[in-house]
């Protein structure tokens, strides 16, 4: 019986030390598998630890045994990862190993940012870390696969999982899926794992911002606006795709051949796996294309290898085979994929080079890696408004700290924080009285509930069961506390699970409990400080008029608390800038800076209604607050733009008191096209840090990559003429120096 266990371990040795190449080391496993094998391979399972669908089911070990299992989806623990390996590794009859995915979405334990706020800091080399820190503490308990990075471009502030994404720029989305997939997956050592890019494709062009509803646009603008980050993902060698809930061109994505054969894998060149969303395979069903044995069929037949959760390969396949719906080439093509995937990963080499049961004390939640979170979260808040310097605040007197967030543990992470450990972490109250020990005296009360929306309590605490305290009685302690500070904190907005996964909103404003109390507390006349909590753009229109400075502060992770703390008291200056727009009113969603232009414009930042002009009756087109928008507390000076052929140059001052970082921004406008062209688009960023005092020159080469589109046939052209090119803080265009390129 001994010997019957471990014979598919010792087939496994035998293969690998052969020093076969990969194809010929797959090629003789395949020859070994049965048709049930193979199909086995293709079989993704949720490990009933962490469940982020709605199934709860479990697998039993006797399936992984007789290899019926490819890959685990959200298990957490040493030994329990180790007992599903050795299933896989010492019983099943050939020993394939298990692939185990999470979703490690913007940390493990040590939690970063949510990935919207993590792109407000423009830092790509910070955004590499995050994700080789959070590949590095996910390794160390047995996960090789994380679904991320989220590169859907997301224009509709509605859509709550616009929190994934880094925001509404392709350009910008684009560079950091690159560094994303880099940080997970590095030389795919043992401190990496693979990325899975996501949804694969269009999801975050949901209608209505409603999660899982119907996306229809134009080629064009698929290839121009809404491709980029997912081919500048394969570009940089992810390991996997995963497939989105939505249609694409009516046939749902995970069954769309021309999505997934044609394009990433004929036009892009990308030669990873493709695995589905959760059960999104059985879900075809529902989009009306067919039972689930045609909508395996299909999904395979279209080029996804894996999938997840709705067990449509596993019950089917074989039958559909035998009925020539499907190819043994098509099977055999698909097990291959994910093979391949795990060879890279060197799960073939060693099982369990993933189960180093000493790398958790010494490599998760680390001190080194609460710095590098801690960092992160600071470069990713934005000072939005700042009247008089308000901020930073100083570290004396009695500081009230009022608002559901004030002493939140629970919601500090943020969204799709699957492995976090609340428990670890400080609640802003706990931050704030260490920031000022011995210099101040911290007041905190809760004064309101997040809402008082019975539907929005039970969706906000689906997950994190956050307590709903007695009104009046948080209401008065608030009240009482303001009346004794010299300055008031509010930590207002959103539970972290009002944003994400299946949290769409029709109404983005602040809840009215909370406006209410905010109200009564710019009432008494003290100097007060907005931190709004969000996992997407909100209606700050009231609040930009009456509260003297407003800071957002989104939800950034695990170190958050102290993060806070050193942005609020000056240890450091806030450097955020908004990579999504702000409305003014929630009507204006979808909102966007590089929208193209109309036949009647009303012109960026018109105040009043004009008739027959592409105008509202009640808000301005603009944001509130633009794309790129962030102050910072000192201040910076542009010169104009300086032409020397293609490279672009400005001199940036640091004109005020505070050392601190600039990002400048470089946009560039096509002015004459063939097809109509953006009024705006981002083409390249630096982040700089002057010191109080310092100039520097810093400079852009606009290169042909940078001035192409695809045009109405989809070839990537660039047409000769003159471009506008702007550099400055922001995409507003009073704040823009312009000057114009004219191409040959």
């Amino acid at each position: 019986m001994k010997k019957q266990l471990f014979m598919g371990l010792m087939l496994l040795m035998s293969l690998t030390a052969m020093g076969q190449t990969r194809d010929q080391f797959i090629s003789d496993l395949m020859s070994k598998m049965t048709v049930e094998e193979k199909i086995g391979q293709l079989n993704l399972m949720p490990a009933g630890s962490i469940t982020t669908g709605v199934r709860k089911d479990s697998p039993r070990l006797e399936i992984i045994a007789q290899g019926k299992v490819g890959a685990i989806l959200n298990m957490k623990g040493f030994e329990n990862i180790r007992r599903l390996q050795d299933a896989a590794v010492k019983r099943s009859r050939l020993g394939i190993p298990l692939m185990i995915g999470m979703d490690v979405v913007h940390g493990y334990e040590t939690i970063f940012p949510i990935p919207l706020a993590q792109s407000c800091s423009w830092d790509l080399e910070a955004i590499e870390q995050c994700a080789r820190i959070a590949a590095k503490e996910a390794t160390a308990d047995g996960v090789n696969w994380t679904y991320s990075p989220m590169v859907d471009i997301a224009l509709d502030a509605r859509w709550g999982r616009i929190a994934e994404g880094s925001g509404e720029d392709p350009f910008l989305g684009s560079r950091i899926a690159e560094a994303m997939v880099r940080g997970y997956q590095g030389s795919y050592g043992v401190e990496n794992m693979m990325a899975c890019v996501k949804h694969y494709a269009l999801y975050g062009a949901a209608e209505a911002g409603r999660d899982y509803n119907t996306v229809d646009m134009s080629h064009i603008r698929m290839y121009n606006q809404f491709f980029p980050p997912y081919k500048a993902a394969a570009k940089a060698g992810a390991g996997s795709f995963m497939t989105s809930f939505n249609v694409v061109d009516y046939i749902p994505a995970t069954a769309n051949r021309w999505l997934l054969d044609d394009v990433l894998r004929k036009q892009w060149g990308w030669k990873g796996f493709i695995v589905t969303d959760y059960a999104s395979i059985e879900e075809i069903t529902k989009h009306g294309l067919g039972d689930l044995q045609q909508a395996s069929a299909m999904a395979l037949k279209a080029g996804t290898d894996m999938d997840m959760c709705a067990g449509g390969y596993a019950k089917t396949l074989q039958q559909s085979l035998k009925e020539g719906k499907v190819t043994m080439a098509e099977i055999d093509q698909a097990c291959r994929r994910i093979l391949e995937a795990k060879y890279d990963l060197g799960l073939f080499k060693d099982p369990y080079r993933f189960l180093d049961e000493k790398r958790h004390d010494r490599d998760v939640y680390t001190e080194e890696n609460r710095k590098a979170a801690r960092e992160m979260a600071a470069k990713s808040f934005v000072l939005l408004k700042n009247e008089n310097q308000l901020l930073p605040l100083k570290k004396q007197g009695k500081i009230a700290l009022i608002g559901p967030m004030a002493d939140n543990r629970i919601n500090m992470a943020g969204t799709w924080s699957v492995a976090a450990v609340p428990d670890k972490y400080s609640t802003l109250k706990e931050a704030m009285m260490r920031a000022v020990h011995g210099k101040a005296t911290v007041l905190c009360a809760q004064g309101c509930n997040f809402t008082s929306d019975s539907l929005l309590q039970d969706a906000g605490s689906h997950y994190r069961k956050t307590a709903w305290g007695d009104p009046a009685k948080m209401h008065d302690e608030a009240i009482g506390i303001a009346k004794e500070a010299d300055v008031i904190v509010c930590a207002m907005g959103e539970e972290a699970e009002m944003s994400g996964e299946s949290s769409s909103r029709t109404d983005l404003q602040l809840f009215d409990v909370q406006k209410n109390l905010l109200t009564e507390l710019l009432a008494l006349g003290k100097p007060l400080v907005l931190l709004n909590f969000s996992g997407r753009p909100t209606v700050m229109t009231w609040e930009q008029q009456h509260v003297p400075a407003i800071m957002n502060v989104w939800f950034g992770g695990s170190e958050s608390g102290d993060a806070i703390c050193d942005v609020l008291f000056g240890d450091k200056s806030p450097s955020g800038k908004l990579t999504v727009s702000l409305p003014q009113a929630t009507g204006q969603e979808p909102l966007y800076y590089n929208q193209l232009p109309t036949g009647r414009p009303a012109g960026e930042g018109a105040e009043k209604f004009s008739k027959f002009l592409s105008n509202y009756l009640d808000v301005r087109n603009d944001a509130l607050y633009p794309f790129g928008y962030g102050l910072s507390y000192t201040h910076f000076e542009y010169s104009d733009i300086r032409l020397n052929g293609r490279t672009a140059s400005v001199t940036v001052t640091n004109a005020g008191n505070y050392d601190a970082d600039e990002i400048v921004q470089l946009y560039i406008h096509d002015v004459v096209a063939s097809i109509s062209r953006p009024t705006k688009e981002l083409k390249g960023f630096q982040r700089i840090h002057l010191k109080k005092g310092e100039s520097r020159e810093v400079k852009f080469e606009i290169t042909d990559d940078l001035l192409k589109f695809y045009n109405y046939n989809l070839e990537n052209v660039l047409e000769p003429g003159d471009f506008e090119i702007m550099i400055g803080p922001d995409s507003s265009l009073k704040h823009l120096r312009k000057a114009t390129l004219t191409v040959q």
